[in-house]
């Protein structure tokens, strides 16, 4: 199954400035695992060193928080949008 993935503008450059890459797998897990295999790097900037999502960094299947739908097992069908977005705070 492959997924479009959309790339927020601070992790671009390991994409080559790609905005959006496609990416294999029927789990958010096997999609991140796609997306180390042709993007190396990408992966630590979204996963913690335990392999949890990273606290301030949200990603979306469709319209859902994968954080309420299973987390890194959440399902990911194919031909799904799947949005990477770091949180923003300030003041």
């Amino acid at each position: 199954m492959s997924a479009t993935v959309r790339i927020p503008t601070i992790l671009r450059s390991y994409t080559g400035g790609a905005n959006e890459v496609t990416a294999d797998g029927g789990t958010l897990a096997e999609v991140l695992e796609s997306l180390e295999s042709a993007h190396p790097g990408l992966r630590a900037r979204v996963l913690d060193d335990a392999g949890a999502l990273r606290r301030f960094v949200n990603i979306y299947v469709g319209d859902d928080d994968v954080r309420f739908i299973g987390g890194l097992e959440a399902t990911v069908a194919d031909g799904a949008k799947i949005s990477i977005i770091p949180a923003v705070a300030g003041g």
